[in-house]
């Protein structure tokens, strides 16, 4: 039984090195740039240590996503689409200053354009409703409600970390809800 307590810490270590070794590696490079091999250097492991625990940088990246995802799932549990979206959007940007650098990296840098489509299509999946209907709206009106809502908030977030973050987060918040609110509200008053 101590033995494999003693391994169970040790896969745990080694997977905490892989992770943390991956996510310098997203906030120095981009996705492209980083290899298996130069990874498992810097984490002092060595490439079938590695394999034991991810089949790719893919895998990894996954349960990266997957996580991220997850918190913003968690926070927003019991809130209503489209009728709480400023508490959503709000949540959003709570979650992603409380990530920092690697949500950044994730949401931000232009070759990790597809990895931030992942992680919103996984959240407005999830959030939506698995069978794609939310309060009897038609699933093709949900889909393009679904785009335009996620695809400003992460624009306009985008466009706030590259200008540094100089308008301040509780302004952002409400600059966004207020644009965000105003156009999903518009729909109501057909």
């Amino acid at each position: 039984m101590n033995n494999a307590k003693k391994e169970d810490l040790r896969v745990i270590r080694t997977k905490e090195a892989i992770r943390k070794t991956f996510e310098e590696m997203i906030c120095e490079m981009d996705y492209e740039q980083i290899s298996i091999k130069e990874l498992t250097e810097r984490a002092r492991i060595n490439r079938k240590t590695f394999y034991l625990h991810y089949s790719s940088l893919d895998d990894l990246l996954r349960e990266l996503q997957n996580e991220m995802a997850k918190n913003f799932i968690r926070r927003t549990q019991g809130l209503e689409r489209p009728r709480d979206m400023d508490k959503i959007t709000r949540e959003f940007f709570l979650v992603s200053e409380g990530e920092g650098r690697l949500h950044e990296r994730l949401m931000c840098s232009g070759s990790y354009h597809y990895i931030s489509r992942r992680i919103t299509n996984e959240i407005m999946s999830e959030t939506w409703g698995a069978d794609g209907k939310q309060k009897n709206i038609d699933p093709y009106v949900q889909n393009i409600i679904m785009t335009f809502v996620s695809q400003s908030t992460i624009e306009i977030y985008k466009q706030w970390v590259a200008d540094g973050k100089k308008i301040p987060l509780e302004e952002i918040i409400a600059l966004t809800t207020k644009l965000i609110c105003s156009g999903v509200n518009g729909l109501a008053s057909k």
